[in-house]
């Protein structure tokens, strides 16, 4: 992997942290803030989305941009879907247990809360919210962290509809609160990128009242370089992705500039002519071309070899141009650097080279698809070749797998925003704020258990991060053994899930009940799994430890190890002590679930006395 001197290249980065909150009710309306199987969908609205102006009077660049091919939208709507969602009811006031948690984690980073918090409309035209806007609210200011990095703000918003297809979203995701944390610009490496997002993950998991599981935290990266500019890079959910993210980044912005540079050396121009080349391919073997109801064309003067040029781990240049060209609604375009291929002939190449008057060092750009789109995808084309001579532009862009990006939109500005009018503020008192009670870092909770329980830190540490945390600490609180509990939760709950079982099958109530049980004495630890399987498939706990382990006493345990010792005599005498371990097995075939272990051991060893 390509790795770089970033203090040289003058490497800025900052992070967007958007996490979803464990609330019932979604963030303005009352409806339950549970993701559904879109299979489940019970019915369908449509919509076409439009753009808003700001206070200002402006309008955003990327909510135009959105808007250059008019798109039908349909979002799945489900039996929890309310009206607030598909944007037919005016929202509910802001949802009393979000700001009370956003509070919570603004107290935990040690920033100022708003006096009041206003909610704001940020504009969306994408089709990933059915009004055309989110609702956001800013929290707090000012905030830091033990990694040299600020923490700007802290705000509660909306979250946005699950995308299923291109035009077709599902609404079930769509406000759910979330919590948006961003930081300032203060990481200085992509290992500080990662340090920084895992150290503010793990404050969120310190809560309890986030949600867990892939598609719930998302980090958006913003990178710069020296002589580059501010890129946003959305959606990296992985957080191992992320300082790979940061270093491809780095890497494509080099490579822009790079390409500026010999551009500039070979006096390259963009002209902006378009031609009509349909007739050059009325014969073509090309499939894309053959369907095409119009072929246009366009010359890059100087482009030549840069269009090809990688700049990113799977990406060229022309990756970039494909980019701006599908905002158009075409599925992408050909150019003359990776031209004879995809059924394209090396006569067609050469015939429309020279048709369009392109010399050895320029490139010659195609795009197949109805007029409308065809035109519109070669302005794009245009615009973004002509940004190349400027370097590295500003940019939204979305992460792809192993960290490569991909361009979304142009970065979005102040126009986006404008006042809610449906929500009154919400005044935050000194009295409350003073109310607010922070929880224990995890990281400090692992060091507990250790000087607490006895634990090592390799097992606090996957104690402290397991969903089953809560589990485990109300055990403990109701007098399970804190090395007891932790194997139920973590080793007998995973065997069972690897088994197929089911989970949610087993309420924690269950879980505590069958502790309790072999805490008694009622069976053996070694039967937790078997006694928990029986549970979840419906039996009551005293028929699944009379089904699977019934007690076997000391004095019925005495007999069996008695029978088995006086068979295996001559090998015990043999043996002597050494003979504990291979009758141990035999023992605990017979008996285990039904007794513990230690009390076999025990037995065991007294019955073996007598023959050494």
């Amino acid at each position: 992997m390509i790795d770089f001197d970033y203090e040289a290249l003058g490497l800025k980065a900052g992070i967007e942290i958007h996490q979803q909150l464990n609330t019932k009710e979604k963030l303005f309306s009352y409806t339950p803030a549970i993701i559904r199987d879109s299979d489940e969908h019970t019915g369908e609205v449509k919509r076409f989305l439009r753009v808003a102006t700001s206070e200002m009077g402006d309008v955003d660049s990327a909510a135009k941009e959105e808007l250059l091919t008019s798109k039908l939208f349909t979002y799945y709507t489900y039996d929890t879907t309310g009206l607030v969602e598909i944007d037919e009811q005016p929202p509910a006031p802001l949802n009393p247990d979000a700001l009370d948690l956003a509070l919570t984690i603004a107290k935990m980073f040690d920033m100022t809360p708003l006096p009041q918090i206003h909610t704001m409309r940020k504009m969306i035209v994408d089709g990933s919210v059915t009004s055309g806007f989110q609702r956001t609210a800013l929290v707090a200011l000012n905030g830091s962290i033990d990694l040299a990095c600020r923490i700007d703000t802290i705000a509660v918003e909306e979250d946005a509809c699950q995308r299923i297809t291109d035009q077709v979203f599902s609404v079930d995701r769509l406000g759910i609160p979330l919590i948006e944390i961003t930081t300032a610009p203060c990481m200085r490496t992509p290992e500080q990128v990662h340090d920084v997002a895992q150290h503010i993950g793990m404050t969120l998991r310190s809560t309890g009242r986030v949600k867990r599981g892939l598609g719930t935290i998302r980090q958006d990266v913003n990178v710069s370089i020296h002589d580059g500019a501010r890129v946003e890079i959305k959606g990296v959910q992985e957080l191992d992705l992320i300082s790979d993210v940061v270093r491809h980044e780095v890497q494509r912005q080099l490579s822009l500039l790079a390409i500026k540079n010999e551009l500039i050396a070979r006096n390259a121009q963009v002209n902006g002519e378009v031609y009509d080349v349909t007739p050059i391919f009325a014969g073509t073997q090309s499939q894309v071309l053959k369907k095409a109801k119009i072929i246009l064309g366009t010359v890059l003067h100087g482009f030549a070899e840069l269009v090809g040029m990688e700049i990113q781990p799977g990406r060229r240049f022309g990756s970039e141009m494909s980019d701006y060209a599908k905002k158009c609604g075409v599925g992408g375009l050909f150019h003359t650097d990776e031209l004879p291929a995809y059924g394209v002939t090396t006569e067609e190449v050469s015939i429309l080279k020279e048709n369009l008057g392109a010399g050895e060092q320029d490139v010659v750009i195609i795009v197949a698809a109805t007029e409308r789109k065809s035109r519109c995808a070669m302005r794009m084309v245009i615009h973004r070749a002509k940004m190349a001579m400027g370097g590295v532009p500003e940019e939204t862009r979305k992460v792809l797998e192993g960290g490569s990006t991909a361009y979304m939109r142009p970065l979005s500005g102040a126009a986006r925003m404008y006042p809610e009018t449906d929500i009154l503020p919400v005044p935050v008192t000194l009295e409350y704020w003073d109310s607010i009670v922070t929880p224990e870092l995890l990281v400090d909770k692992a060091k507990r258990f250790v000087s607490e329980y006895g634990f090592d830190a390799g097992l606090a540490h996957q104690m402290v991060f397991s969903e089953k945390l809560p589990l485990f600490e109300r055990a403990v609180a109701e007098g399970i053994r804190p090395a007891f509990a932790a194997r139920t939760v973590l080793a007998s709950l995973k065997e069972l899930s690897r088994a197929g079982i089911s989970l949610e099958a087993i309420p924690d109530d269950s879980v505590i009940a069958v502790m309790r049980a072999i805490e008694a004495g009622h069976a053996a630890k070694e039967a937790v799994s078997e006694i928990l399987s029986a549970c979840a498939r419906g039996m009551v706990l005293d028929e699944a430890i009379a089904t699977i382990a019934p007690v076997f006493s000391r004095e019925e345990l005495r007999v069996l190890i008695r029978m088995i010792v006086s068979e295996r005599a001559d090998f015990i005498k043999l043996r002597g002590k050494t003979a504990l371990d291979p009758i141990m097995g035999v023992v605990m075939k017979e008996v285990r679930g039904r007794i513990d272990g230690k009390v076999v051991s025990e037995v065991l060893d007294e019955e073996l006395g007598r023959f050494v």
